[in-house]
């Protein structure tokens, strides 16, 4: 088996979402998606970037990404010759600043053929210690608290053993706090997708008290500082996401005293390599992290759920069935069983791969990158 790269093919598609999805970013009605394939001779490998149509949870998004790999990233990978060791991937991108999704979706393509090439599984790559995941999930914004509790009763009614809520200001501690007297027994966190200032820490005293596990992103991305200083005043862990984007921040975030918790999104830090790093450090430290998601189809759900299956990640995360999400995915579908689990995909590489003519159906435009 040959370790070369004959070229790579990109898709954009979209998926009605099963309902539509609010943040305090905005609201999306289908999910739209570039995914890299790689052409690597005896094998083929596939990634999935994390972006969306426009740059509000982060800098990219798809437009840039597809130009960005196709004039930057994928021709400097094919321009360096056969694979021999998959970090090669990320070594030769690395001139390249940011750009952090695409190269996630470019590293999990060539690391998907690279492990099927091997037949190894990326759980076992990545030294996964369990089969099956907690799965948790993310509700996104209601137009009431009635909505939202009738939401979250189907969730939990199929098994699902955490629930995130999305809160913006203004609608934050008296939705929660209905929430937590609706949902006594049940683990909730908040999101709040960095809509606050250190001037609203009083909203986040109030939900102090609401027993959370966690309170996710609260302030902005760069604001580690602030995050420092509102962690000291409240009990309830602080979790970093968009913050988050190397093992390099997660050690200063840690040192600083910014989080207590970490989430780690594979297509937000470039990919399931630093992905590992990130846990390492986080684990050495004491920190207890868990892999969020981004709406992804299977192929890129099938790198979350292998990540999850680490030993430092020990808090569900948001790992949702397909159905969740889609009516139907790209990829045979993700499920979860009656309590609340998910299975670890085994098989060579991402375990995965689309189904060739919902793959065709979805799709809303091809282009080819070649030497």
């Amino acid at each position: 088996m040959s370790n070369s790269l004959r070229g790579f093919e990109l898709r954009e598609v979209a998926l009605p979402l099963v309902r539509p999805f609010r943040t305090s970013f905005g609201e999306e009605r289908d999910k739209r998606a570039i995914l890299v394939r790689v052409d690597a001779g005896d094998v083929s490998g596939w990634g999935e970037c994390a972006a969306s149509p426009e740059p509000r949870y982060s800098e990219e998004w798809n437009d840039g990404v597809w130009l960005a790999l196709t004039a930057f990233l994928l021709p400097c990978v094919l321009d360096g010759g056969p694979v021999e060791r998959h970090e090669d991937v990320g070594a030769r991108m690395a001139w390249v600043r940011g750009q952090r999704m695409a190269k996630a979706a470019v590293e999990a393509a060539v690391l998907d053929a690279w492990l099927r090439m091997r037949e190894r599984s990326l759980a076992s790559h990545v030294g996964a210690v369990r089969r099956r995941v907690p799965c948790g999930v993310s509700v996104g914004i209601a137009p009431d608290v009635d909505a939202m509790l009738e939401e979250i009763g189907g969730y939990l009614d199929r098994g699902y053993r955490r629930v995130k809520l999305k809160i913006e200001p203004g609608r934050d501690v008296d939705v929660v706090r209905g929430g937590r007297r609706a949902l006594a027994a049940t683990p909730l966190s908040v999101d709040g997708d960095a809509a606050y200032r250190l001037e609203d820490a009083p909203v986040f005293e109030a939900l102090d008290e609401l027993d959370l596990v966690m309170i996710e992103q609260p302030l902005d991305h760069e604001d580690l500082a602030d995050h420092a200083v509102l962690q000291a005043r409240l009990r309830t862990p602080i979790c970093l996401d968009e913050s988050i984007r190397s093992a390099a921040d997660a050690r200063v975030a840690i040192e600083v005293g910014a989080c207590r918790v970490i989430n780690i999104k594979p297509g937000r830090v470039g990919g399931a390599v630093e992905s590992v790093r990130i846990h390492d450090v986080a684990r050495e430290a004491g920190i207890p992290v868990w892999i969020g998601g981004m709406l992804e189809t299977g192929v890129g759900r099938a790198v979350n759920v292998a990540l999850a299956a680490m030993p430092g990640v020990t808090m569900p995360g948001d790992t949702s069935a397909s159905e969740r999400y889609f009516h139907e995915d790209l990829t045979p579908p993700f499920v979860i069983d009656s309590d609340g689990h998910m299975d670890v995909p085994d098989g060579p590489g991402i375990g995965v791969e689309p189904l060739p003519d919902r793959l065709d159906a979805c799709t809303v435009r091809v282009e080819g990158v070649t030497l």
